[in-house]
């Protein structure tokens, strides 16, 4: 019985010390063989299962499985398994150590059943990620791994703060739902929301990943805004606010990604307005909406890792992963061209790929509960995301013009890394069933009616025919070598500006105000200089005896008239 009780993060946390004491193919063994192990244990962990601990007069539960924690535990375990196959090729150590430590953090989070044990799990997903940034080991990846820190301590020390309003307004360090009742309701939603890329609050994500390593930026899309989400669904589902929150994120991105350059940022785009269909469905917060949130965070996981590993093996064959550099590799690196075009229909939620039966129960349950508008939105945001990540990823690197790269299809691990997720694409399309089993509700719900499968074709068809309308006629954004900033031009462009221009401008008082003090100091010198007749300084200079004894009366007098007036 304690086997059951044993939290999963536990097999990773020692998974990280193999791998920091380990070399080679070995390493690669036990990394494999510990996730492998931990996931068989984790699907023989019955609903209800938990570890209850006393901690300063308050119930810990460092461990709490339900079907929620487990549909995330289960996604993490596929991620992190896919992500060490895509990653046996490299020989840092940091990187290997880094990955297992994040997977088992995150892990941690999902599976976390009070909010202190939350924040420890909350930081560490911070502290052992950005490793995965500096491990590129160059000036931008050292500056955006930086900013992406500050960011995700900022979260958790707000998720601290919120934490203690709650543990002192409730008495309870439970971790359920919380709603926006009160400042540390607020406190808490604003610290997931930084987490979970909410607008304005969003750019750590986009400056960051692609500054990562090709293997890197795979395991940062998988877990970080995954774990926002589970915190959001089981803190705040039915919040209002988070559909229009999540309508927005699902649209924005999709003007910085059709005009991004650089094909990993715009999937980092994508991944932000993917997510935002998710917060939508949260919102909602019927059982329809929570499912078909759920279930998007578990296909995200896949089909967007699919594609930021196809992008990855460009980057590492090629050695560039801008759009106006690529083009023509489908010669070349055929088989990476087919399993990016297998994650390029699963985004974009053609039939019988998986985005297709988790997005449209977010859809569906938008229209039953009468929001309409945002309907639209996701219908526009739908359209979108077949633009920048289902047309524009794989036309501009494998198609378009011949960019004249000879580059061979990357290692045969990271080949296999793709198919396996290519394969769970197809699979979770074809036979939904699979994953609707694992959902915290059953509703019945059947994707493949004849309502859904031609809207949806529909809209696809119109959306490729617009793409190819605006190539021919010349009007689409062209890839342009150029780098775009949304809101992070505010720090990293005009808090710089303004702060070197206030303290130009402070200096440049501070130097004319001593300027003019030893200006003044000089004169008062030269004066004092003129009144000595031999020279020399003022201690020294020997004065005559009438002028010391008109000082001395002068002293006098003061000393006199001020004993007076007392």
């Amino acid at each position: 019985m304690w086997m059951l009780e044993l939290p999963p993060f536990v097999l990773f946390l020692i998974g990280g010390l193999i791998a920091a004491t380990t070399r080679g193919k070995l390493r690669g063994a036990l990394m494999i063989a510990i996730i492998v192990i931990s996931g068989l244990h984790l699907w023989t962990v019955p609903e209800g299962i938990h570890l209850q601990l006393t901690f300063l007069d308050y119930e810990l539960i460092p461990y709490r499985a339900d079907k929620l924690s487990l549909m995330f535990g289960y996604i993490f375990h596929i991620a992190a398994l896919i992500g060490i196959i895509y990653s046996l090729h490299v020989k840092d150590t940091v990187q290997q150590v880094a990955t297992m430590f994040y997977a088992g953090s995150a892990i941690g989070a999902v599976f976390a059943g009070d909010l202190l044990t939350l924040f420890v799990f909350w930081e560490l997903l911070a502290f052992t990620s950005v490793f995965l940034i500096w491990a590129r080991r160059t000036s931008r990846a050292y500056s955006a791994g930086m900013r992406y820190l500050i960011m995700q301590v900022l979260s958790g020390v707000i998720l601290l703060v919120g934490a203690l309003f709650h543990i002192a307004e409730t008495g309870s360090v439970s971790f359920d739902f919380i709603g926006l009742e009160g400042i540390a309701g607020w406190l808490i939603f604003i610290a997931f929301g930084i987490k979970c890329a909410f607008p304005f609050a969003h750019t750590w994500l986009t400056d960051a990943y692609p500054e990562a390593t090709p293997t890197g930026t795979v395991i940062l899309s998988a877990f970080t805004t995954k774990v926002a989400v589970y915190a959001l669904a089981r803190a705040y589902p039915g919040t209002e606010l988070l559909i229009y929150i999540g309508a927005a994120m699902t649209c924005f991105p999709i003007f910085f990604a059709v005009i991004e350059n650089d094909l990993r940022r715009v999937l980092a785009y994508s991944l932000i307005n993917q997510v935002g269909f998710m917060v939508v469905g949260i919102g909602i917060g019927t059982s329809l909406a929570l499912n078909g949130a759920v279930s998007h965070a578990f296909n995200d996981v896949i089909f967007k890792g699919l594609l930021f590993m196809s992008m990855g093996a460009v980057l590492h064959m090629t050695g560039r992963i801008n759009g106006s550099d690529l083009g023509g590799l489908y010669k070349t690196m055929p088989k990476t061209t087919i399993l990016c075009i297998v994650g390029a229909a699963s985004i974009s939620a053609f039939p019988l790929f998986s985005g297709f039966v988790s997005k449209s129960m977010v859809m569906t349950a938008a229209i039953e509960t009468g929001h309409d508008w945002v309907w639209l939105m996701l219908l526009f945001a739908s359209a979108g995301v077949f633009h920048h990540a289902g047309i524009k990823i794989p036309y501009f690197a494998f198609f378009a013009h011949d960019s004249g790269i000879k580059a061979n299809d990357p290692p045969n691990n990271m080949l296999f890394a793709m198919f396996i997720a290519a394969c769970l694409c197809i699979g979770i399309g074809i036979y939904p069933a699979a994953l609707y089993s694992l959902l915290p509700y059953d509703t019945g719900y059947n994707p493949y009616d004849a309502t859904h499968v031609l809207a949806q074709t529909q809209l696809l068809l119109f959306s490729a025919l617009a793409f190819v309308w605006l190539n021919l006629k010349g009007k689409y954004p062209p890839e342009l070598r150029s780098t775009h900033l949304d809101v992070d031009w505010v720090y990293r462009r005009l808090v710089p500006n303004a702060l070197q221009r206030m303290f130009s401008v402070i200096w440049r008082v501070d130097g004319e105000v001593r300027q003019s003090i030893r200006g003044k100091l000089s004169q008062c010198q030269a004066f004092l200089a003129r009144q000595y007749k031999g020279g020399g300084s003022f201690i020294s200079s020997d004065y005559p005896s009438g002028n010391m004894v008109l000082w001395v009366a002068v002293i006098l007098a003061t000393y006199l008239f001020i004993g007076f007036v007392k």
